[in-house]
């Protein structure tokens, strides 16, 4: 493999871009009007425009995109996460031209994108899932049967949704029957099919994934926990590992539950099962996303390892690494996303980073798609960093968060970094205790 065209832009772009530098693999960039003069189109080998700054006319024409990575004779094509990562029809065409696509096979994309599919592949493994719909729901009155049985609340989900849309809390019947046809609609807008299905709402729970790693000789291992549970609208704010609220039993149980769930459908490449865990370590089958993870540098910060150089590795038929026994854990990491967005109402902010200064001392980490002088614009994801600390303690790994954010200037567009100031300075995000609900029932009103 020698030549691999990243799918993507931004701060995964850069990453991926660093990783297949080191391994002496050349790079084609893809660019829209809008990205032109940003840091992955100048540390890529070569840059390709694709097209108009909307994401429509640019990063999701899968077939302009496989059209340049013929032209460029590439061996491979990195989709990164988002936009075509897991899109089934797009890893199918590229592999259909004999070009490799770095990610699970077309039909486990397909299988897990599907949310009443997976959830069915799942229960079939025995991995337990959230009690709800085995299908998808045709009636709002088979709708209001099932949600009577399983007890409210519940959430009102897309079969084909993800990053949080298309989901829906319903408290009772009348909020079921007033999001019912709406959810519908929107499902229909942004992923193509209209069908929902519901799952019983667990109060006070936790957002726990599993990294996941298979090759194509059938080998699966576990990479340790996230804990994602610091949200916004279903959105991951902060994410670390090890987890402080798991039990080192039920930690070890889902892990073995993972590389179980993984077995089923015989998974290759990076992946993540999700699980929700309720107040009494009861975990459930959330999904399972077929890509690498945007909060994949919490793992490789305990473990020592580039899972980028994995996903290469076992795109070009070669075997794990490493094996489960060989694979560690070391010390606590933990990722916060620094959004270009107003700290209080949370809308977007784009526009000119004048001043851009941070300190990357030993034990930080920032994953950046931004340079001083840049541009955020509203095109895209407002994401500027991924902003990552290790130490051999929670505290520690906090204490160096607390010290790079109380310093960190950036100015031009507004941030979310005083949000950040105000989750470390929290008692009860200090020993560990925190759900889904943290943010909304603690710092955002």
């Amino acid at each position: 493999m020698q030549k691999i065209l990243i799918a993507n832009r931004g701060e995964i772009a850069l990453r991926i871009i660093k990783t297949c530098h080191v391994m002496g693999i050349e790079t084609i960039a893809i660019y829209s009007d809008a990205d032109k003069e940003m840091p992955f189109v100048k540390a890529a080998t070569k840059a390709v425009y694709v097209g108009e700054s909307p994401v429509n006319k640019s990063y999701l024409l899968s077939d302009k995109i496989l059209e340049i990575a013929k032209n460029e004779k590439v061996d491979a094509i990195h989709p990164g996460y988002g936009f075509l990562s897991e899109n089934a029809a797009f890893a199918k065409k590229a592999i259909n031209e004999g070009i490799i696509f770095i990610g699970p096979k077309p039909e486990t994309i397909e299988l897990m994108g599907d949310k009443i599919v997976s959830r069915q592949t799942m229960e079939k493994a025995g991995v337990p899932v959230v009690p709800g719909s085995g299908g998808g729901l045709k009636t709002i009155e088979e709708a209001l049967s099932l949600a009577e049985t399983i007890g409210y609340p519940v959430m009102l989900k897309a079969s084909g949704g993800g990053g949080g849309i298309g989901m829906v809390l319903c408290e009772n019947e009348q909020a079921l029957v007033k999001s019912y046809v709406s959810t519908k609609s929107r499902a229909m807008a942004y992923f193509g099919s209209d069908e929902v299905f519901i799952e019983k709402y667990i109060a006070n729970s936790r957002h726990v994934e599993i990294q996941v790693f298979g090759d194509h000789s059938g080998n699966i291992v576990h990479m340790f926990e996230r804990d994602c549970s610091i949200q916004r609208r279903h959105q991951k704010v902060v994410e670390e590992s090890p987890s402080p609220f798991l039990s080192e039993a039920v930690r070890q149980k889902m892990y073995e539950t993972a590389v179980t769930a993984a077995h089923a459908v015989d998974y290759s490449n990076a992946g993540t099962i999700e699980f929700i865990v309720d107040e009494n370590e009861n975990f459930y089958f959330l999904e399972m996303n077929t890509r690498l993870q945007v909060e994949h540098p919490v793992t490789e910060m305990i473990t020592g390892l580039d899972l980028v150089k994995w996903q290469i590795l076992v795109a070009r038929g070669e075997k794990l690494p490493l094996l489960q026994p060989e694979i560690v854990s070391s010390g606590n990491a933990i990722e916060f996303r620094l959004y270009a967005e107003d700290p209080v109402r949370f809308l977007p902010s784009p526009g000119k980073i004048t001043s851009l200064h941070w300190n990357e001392n030993n034990g930080v980490r920032i994953d950046s798609g931004y340079e001083e002088g840049g541009t955020v614009t509203p095109y895209y994801d407002p994401m500027i960093a991924k902003c990552i600390f290790h130490g051999a303690t929670r505290g520690l790994a906090l204490a160096a968060a607390e010290n790079f954010f109380s310093k960190l200037k950036i100015e031009g567009i507004k941030t979310n970094a005083p949000l950040f100031l105000n989750i470390l300075a929290d008692e009860d995000f200090q020993q560990g205790l925190y759900t889904t609900s943290f943010l909304t029932k603690n710092l955002v009103k």
